[in-house]
């Protein structure tokens, strides 16, 4: 019977995440992830009571793949470049296979800001890591230019999601198929690795 249970409720929220990553929270309806789910509306509602809470649960697991894996590279022992480098090679291919991910999460971001606030303490971790000093020390060193670690990542983040955000708009625009984006993906990430490790790092140093 547990097996049965627990079945049901995945096969509930993973059809919850598939519909919530394409319509949002105000654009789903619980028929609309019952019908996925191949279930009916009375069967969801047992498990997760409201579309509220079940998009609670579906949210803050979606946040934390968002950060999940920053944060570990945050305080892996490495060098500066390396982690830098890492941190955008994880965010790209992340929103890779996650494209609905970025939209997801602005849009919800923007409707409910408080979620995200006590959801994750991001402010906190971020100044607590070692990559934030790893920056003080190399900012000090006069290795890297006067930054806020608040900029780096917004750099970063904002370079590689925009990828996927405008890759429809892309591939109608240069009449691209999935194959020919994915290669232009690709060579983009290169660029925006070399671009802000070189804008960061003063050449002298290197």
């Amino acid at each position: 019977m547990n097996c049965l249970t627990n079945s049901a409720e995945n096969k509930i929220k993973e059809a919850a995440i598939k519909v919530f990553l394409e319509k949002g929270f105000d654009g789903t309806t619980t028929r609309d992830i019952a019908k996925e789910a191949g279930v009916n509306s009375a069967l969801m509602n047992y498990y997760f009571r409201s579309k509220e809470k079940l998009f609670s649960s579906v949210f803050e697991e979606k946040l934390q793949q968002y950060f999940s894996g920053m944060i570990e590279i945050f305080n892996k022992p490495i060098g500066m470049k390396e982690k830098i480098s890492d941190l955008i090679e994880n965010d790209f291919q992340m929103f890779k296979k996650n494209p609905d991910l970025s939209n997801f999460i602005i849009h919800e971001l923007h409707r409910n800001p408080d979620r995200f606030f006590s959801a994750i303490a991001f402010d906190k971790i971020v100044d607590h890591s070692s990559l934030s000093k790893q920056l003080t020390t190399s900012i000090e060193n006069g290795e890297v230019i006067q930054i806020d670690i608040k900029n780096v990542l917004l750099l970063m983040k904002s370079n590689i999601q925009f990828i996927f955000l405008c890759k429809s708009m892309t591939c109608k625009m240069w009449k691209m198929e999935d194959e020919s984006f994915e290669e232009f993906a690709e060579k983009h990430k290169t660029i925006v690795k070399e671009m802000i490790l070189n804008y960061l790092f003063n050449s002298s140093k290197n």
